[in-house]
């Protein structure tokens, strides 16, 4: 079906349930027309605004959970210089989320990523793209929920006298479970809820970064700044090993921008207002990290034990020091809402990918998980199938409790593998002559910007797949990321290349330089009928 047939079939069905009473998503005429010209129906509610979809963005890529999450790893790997970490990697992320702005602005699609790659390559090129996005998220959410226990133990067991409880592996494992069902739960109240409980968790954040980290800077300060510039590491013999392995504090970071895109047919004017949400995120996000690690760092009574590894867990003990008991369980408590809207965002980004994926018939069973319900208007058995995976995850972190941050670096090396397959796809498109048609694009500066996004996330991912631990560490943890990555590719190439599921794919057709002449010709005919007007 050709996309202006689409449109035309869209127009009239939503005059039809109009006319009958039936149930129509929240949407405005144009966002819908511009949906049905990228060759799909409106079946979500509109019901993101810029400032929820930024917030959402926010709390998946979480500066204060991901912060709080590997501080003492930071520290205790490269010492105070491993803060820099996070400046570098902002930089190169945000060239990332600028090139994403523009795909995203021509193609404000549910499930994101694979959308883009689609137009940009083929079909067989977003069927990886997407296997491996939704491998990576799905374990995000495993991270994320595990992370967590360590906090949500010092909530509940932590004293004056043992302010930072470290979580068993049995406790660890059950407050995951209970963190991912209840985010589940919540999910499927569909749009709206999700919306608050992002802006929420923006709240959360806030607090526990600005007001807590100002206050640790002002009041509380028992380190010198020179501790940044000092070099130190417990377990390398080399300084420059020990700040390569570091760079985990600012790429596991800096990801989850990406979010805002994948809920593009939930959010009005998406074109706009996501590539701007995707760039306050990272910039945004950014500096309350640092303001976030500064503060915990100079703050810090017993810095030594946090450097040496000998303290895996000093932010409650830091808390507890500089605002005590109460203030201390407050913050965790803080803390742990932006966990909560953390896996919330990450099990939303992924349901919508795997929904995205099944509306166009990429796998086996597609049609089960492009169902929305009707009352909220979620792709709930989407929802339910992408938290499957992290509970088996829960199940062998507790048989493997050193495992943990193994699983995170293989996830975001997984992320970034995906992210540089659009960065790739689109400098590719570019070379063949594609001008972006979206609402938001860089001009001229596009081809500079994409060949840089590129450069760094090539050398981000050379980081992540970088061997951990000195020569005595066993092979496979040493290689731990890049090995996991590779099984899960491997596998994914397997099935693509013998069930070939791109042959049953029922998207609409058109690449993106065929979709930017569309869209400016569909542009042109709207000015010319509203007398110039910008509609």
């Amino acid at each position: 079906m050709s996309a202006t047939e689409n449109e035309a079939q869209t127009a009239s069905r939503t005059a039809h349930d109009r006319a009958s009473g039936g149930t129509v998503p929240a949407s405005s005429t144009e966002d819908a027309e511009l949906l049905a010209a990228l060759g799909y129906e409106q079946k979500f509610d509109r019901k993101v605004s810029l400032w929820a979809n930024f917030a959402l963005g926010f709390v998946y890529l979480s500066p204060l959970v991901g912060v709080v999450s590997l501080f003492a790893v930071g520290l205790a790997t490269a010492g105070g210089p491993s803060i820099f970490w996070i400046g570098i990697v902002g930089i190169g992320q945000f060239l990332v989320a600028l090139v994403f702005g523009e795909v995203v602005s021509q193609f404000p699609l549910a499930g994101g990523l694979y959308q883009w790659v689609r137009r940009l390559w083929n079909g067989r090129y977003a069927w990886f793209t997407a296997w491996t996005y939704i491998c990576c998220i799905t374990i995000g959410i495993t991270s994320t929920a595990l992370f967590s226990s360590d906090f949500v133990a010092s909530l509940f067991a932590g004293t004056a006298d043992e302010p930072g409880i470290s979580s068993t592996p049995a406790e660890r494992l059950w407050i995951a479970l209970g963190m991912t069902v209840f985010c589940l739960v919540c999910n499927c109240f569909g749009t709206r809820t999700l919306a608050l409980i992002s802006k929420i968790g923006f709240a959360a954040e806030l607090i526990g970064i600005v007001l807590v980290g100002f206050y640790l800077l002002i009041f509380e300060r028992h380190n010198s700044v020179a501790i940044f510039f000092e070099t130190s590491s417990s377990n390398h013999s080399s300084y420059f090993a020990a700040f390569i392995a570091a760079s985990l504090v600012g790429l596991f970071l800096f990801y989850g921008f990406e979010a805002c895109g994948e809920i593009a047919e939930e959010v009005p004017n998406p074109a706009r207002s996501i590539p701007r949400a995707m760039q306050l995120t990272v910039a945004i996000g950014g500096v309350a990290a640092v303001l976030a690690f500064v503060g915990y760092a100079l703050a810090a009574p017993d810095l030594a034990s946090i450097l040496s590894g000998e303290d895996p867990n000093p932010i409650p003990s830091i808390l507890q020091s500089s605002i005590g008991t109460v203030g201390t369980k407050l913050v965790l408590a803080v803390t742990l809402t932006s966990f909560v809207a953390g896996v919330m965002s990450q099990q939303a980004a992924a349901s919508r990918s795997v929904f995205s994926f099944a509306r166009d018939n990429m796998f086996p069973g597609a049609r089960l998980f492009s169902k929305i319900s009707r009352k909220h208007r979620v792709p709930l058995n989407a929802l339910l199938a992408v938290n499957v995976a992290p509970v088996l995850i829960f199940v062998f972190v507790y048989y493997s409790p050193d495992s943990l941050v193994k699983i995170a670096a293989f996830q975001v090396l997984a992320g970034y593998a995906a992210f540089m397959m659009v960065v790739l796809a689109a400098l590719r498109m570019r070379l063949k002559g594609w001008r972006p048609a979206g609402a938001w694009t860089l001009g001229r500066w596009g081809i500079v910007v994409n060949v840089a996004a590129l450069a760094y996330g090539l050398l981000g991912m050379v980081l992540l797949a970088w061997p951990t631990g000195d020569s005595a560490t066993p092979f496979v943890d040493r290689w731990t990321a890049l090995i996991g990555f590779l099984i899960v590719s491997a596998a994914g190439l397997v099935y693509l290349l013998t069930a070939k599921p791109e042959r049953n794919s029922t998207a609409p057709e058109g690449d993106a330089l065929e979709v930017a002449e569309r869209l400016r010709s569909r542009a042109a005919l709207i000015t010319s009928t509203t007398g110039g007007k910008d509609a």
